[in-house]
């Protein structure tokens, strides 16, 4: 199921939806605490006018995520957040939901600083021709955007297209599941003014440091790009 599902549930389709949106931010949010049980099914049925099926299976997509556990005579209950599956996509969103924007912005360069460098350094080393071209697409897409939000698309492409360039499938699924909290990230440092002035000479040199197998320029490149995303992000919230 999509996050667009729980952001906008169709009771007539998918009851459960809507029950998991709503426990899934109460327990991301605290609300319900660790090693808290949740409301038992008898409960969860009468609050939300459903079928006992309906709130089973909205206990297993919660429990599926790692957000939970149930046991016979116990009940469900809330596991650790170290326990929590974080690149789930509904579990990305309901974080974006519930943590202070400041926060998770912080949480978020911190993740990418480690990513980010790393995977242009080594699509200096392994990109091939057509990895090179797809990566070129996406920063002339950046150069045609007429608007932020027509910048975000070939702006997530390009970081997209440069982590398959690593052909390592495990950083390439990585920064799939990131996709979600680099929008709201992009979304953000967006809205200073002259976004393409300051933005794309930045991913222009990452580009270039990879068509030219330099790894290193390629790291520092990318350090460079997330340094200035950081001082976006400072000015924009003066």
């Amino acid at each position: 199921m999509s996050t667009a599902d729980y952001k906008n549930p169709i009771p007539s389709k998918s009851q459960h939806a809507l029950i998991v949106q709503q426990l899934g931010l109460k327990i991301v949010s605290g609300h319900f605490p660790e090693n808290e049980k949740l409301p038992s099914s008898d409960e969860l049925c009468e609050e939300f006018q459903v079928s006992r099926p309906v709130s089973r299976e909205a206990i297993r997509v919660l429990n599926s995520k790692g957000l939970t556990y149930s046991r016979p005579k116990v009940g469900t209950v809330v596991r650790p957040k170290d326990e929590w599956h974080m690149l789930d996509p509904d579990v990305l969103f309901w974080l974006i939901e519930s943590t202070p924007e400041n926060d998770f912005f912080k949480t978020l360069s911190t993740v990418r600083r480690v990513l980010e460098p790393e995977m242009a350094y080594i699509a200096a080393t392994t990109a091939t021709d057509d990895d090179i071209a797809q990566i070129k697409t996406a920063y002339e897409g950046m150069e045609k955007a007429t608007n932020a939000e027509e910048f975000m698309q070939p702006d997530i492409e390009f970081h997209l297209a440069i982590a398959k360039a690593t052909h390592n499938d495990l950083l390439a699924y990585m920064s799939k599941m990131l996709v979600l909290p680099l929008q709201q990230s992009i979304k953000l440092t967006s809205l200073r003014p002259n976004l393409q002035t300051h933005s794309l000479p930045r991913h222009k040199a990452i580009l270039t440091a990879i068509e030219s197998r330099d790894p290193l320029s390629a790291r520092l490149a990318s350090l460079v790009q997330l340094d200035d995303t950081n001082v976006a992000y400072t000015l924009i919230k003066k």
